[in-house]
Order: structure tokens, then C-alpha cells, then sequence
């Protein structure tokens, strides 16, 4: 039986390739994202719904559920990205304040909010899955601190999901080639100097992370919660 997905964030990059991959498997996807352009594209090729929506706005959220069915098997956090890429440069600190703030709201709000939102219509034995990054581990500034807040929140939904058979897990990113996430100011060396601490030697793409969401929403991954899957070619290695 066909299963609903939503994605959030699912106009481009690692959204975008996790909702082709639900949908090429036969379920019914939604994508959700502010940008009416890129979320018209990402359904039209591939047959799947699109809502514009602010996964920070409580109002945005609320309007949200009357486009979404009564049941929503499989929630994908992906709404979020570095907001540091977006500031205009200011240092004094207000300007700090406000744009470590932007990427709490744009990391970790929203995750939070969509799922408060979504509570009562998350399907008994379903699964959520939030995009993480290697940042929370490596360091880096306000971003990294979102990406490790959320994996620490994580942890308490998984608890609070569990007895309702819902799976709860992080999946964490490397460098990942083919999105949007750098705005564009990507030196080639630092590109470079990214690759070459992979033992894999290449850059990750979307792909590689839509199969490991895909699997934490399959019947192989049931027994699979509150924890962080690192996809980064080798970049991070835990135990």
C-alpha cells in the first residue's frame, strides 16, 4: 500500500531527491518550501504535490494541515541550510544575535514546530527523519550549533514516539555536491580540501542521502531510533 511522505524543504537538492526517491517507490509525496519556482519543478517531474510553506511560521504550519491528508506515514525534516551564507556582514551584536538566531529557526524550528504540527496525523509505526550535518560534530558557529541541538532534540522525540512505534533519527550529511547549500561561494579549494578528507574520494550527492532516508522509513530500520547516520564519504568517522 502506497504510504504518504512529506518532505519539507523538498524544492531542491537533498529535499528534491529524497521525494523523486519516495515517489519512483509508488508513494504519495508532498514537498513543502517557501519558493513556489523550485517546488512547481521538483512535482512536475515527478507526479508529486507541492505547498508552498514557512516551516518557521506557526500560522504557515497550521494552514498547512488542511492540505495534507488525515495520515502522514513518513516525515522528513530537510527545511533548513546556513543562514550564515545570507548575512550582510555586520558584526556588531545585534547583528550576531540575530543571525545565530536565523539559523536556530531555520534548523531546528522548524523541525520542531512541523512535528508539533503534525503530531496527531504522524501514522502509528511510521517515521521521522531530520537532516543533520557533519557540522554538528566539526564545529561550525551557529550552524553547527543547530545541527547538534537538533540531533540532542532528537534524542528526547525518539523516547516520546516510540511507544506509538514511530521512528525518530538524524541523518548527517558531508559535503554534498549538486545543491544549494553553499549559495554559490564555494571556493574550488576549499571544495577541493572537502573531498580530500574523504577516504571515498568523491563529494556525496543528493542520491546518497535519499537512500539512507528511504531505508530509515523501511521495515529493515523498525528497531532503529534516536540515533545520527553519518553520510560523509569517511570525512567524520565514529564508533
Amino acid at each position: 500500500m502506497a504510504r504518504t511522505i512529506l518532505v519539507t524543504g523538498g524544492g531542491t537538492g537533498i529535499g528534491r531527491a529524497v521525494a523523486h526517491h519516495f515517489a519512483a517507490a509508488g508513494d504519495s509525496v508532498v514537498v513543502t518550501g517557501r519558493r513556489p519556482g523550485p517546488l512547481k519543478e521538483t512535482a512536475d517531474r515527478a507526479g508529486i504535490r507541492a505547498v508552498t510553506c514557512d516551516h518557521t511560521d506557526p500560522a504557515a504550519l497550521t494552514a498547512l494541515l488542511d492540505a495534507l491528508p488525515e495520515r502522514v506515514d513518513v516525515l522528513v525534516n530537510n527545511a533548513g541550510g546556513n543562514a550564515d551564507f545570507q548575512t550582510d556582514g555586520a558584526d556588531d551584536l545585534a547583528a550576531y544575535a540575530h543571525d545565530f538566531r536565523a539559523n536556530l529557526d531555520a534548523n531546528l524550528l522548524t523541525a520542531a514546530l512541523t512535528v508539533r504540527a503534525l503530531d496527531a496525523r504522524l501514522a502509528d509505526g511510521g517515521a521521522v527523519v531530520h537532516i543533520g550535518s557533519i557540522a554538528a560534530d566539526t564545529g561550525s558557529g551557529s550552524y553547527g550549533a543547530a545541527k547538534a541541538a537538533l540531533a540532542s532534540w532528537n534524542s528526547g522525540l525518539a523516547a516520546a514516539l516510540g511507544p506509538r512505534g514511530i521512528t525518530a533519527n538524524v541523518v548527517a550529511p558531508g559535503y554534498i555536491a549538486e545543491t544549494e547549500f553553499f549559495h554559490g561561494q564555494l571556493a574550488e579549494e576549499r571544495r577541493r580540501t572537502l573531498i580530500d578528507a574523504t577516504p571515498m574520494g568523491r563529494p556525496g550527492v543528493p542520491e546518497d542521502i535519499a537512500g539512507t532516508v528511504a531505508f530509515l522509513a523501511s521495515p529493515a530500520a523498525r528497531h532503529l531510533t534516536g540515533q545520527v547516520l553519518h553520510v560523509n564519504g569517511g570525512a567524520h568517522r565514529t564508533r
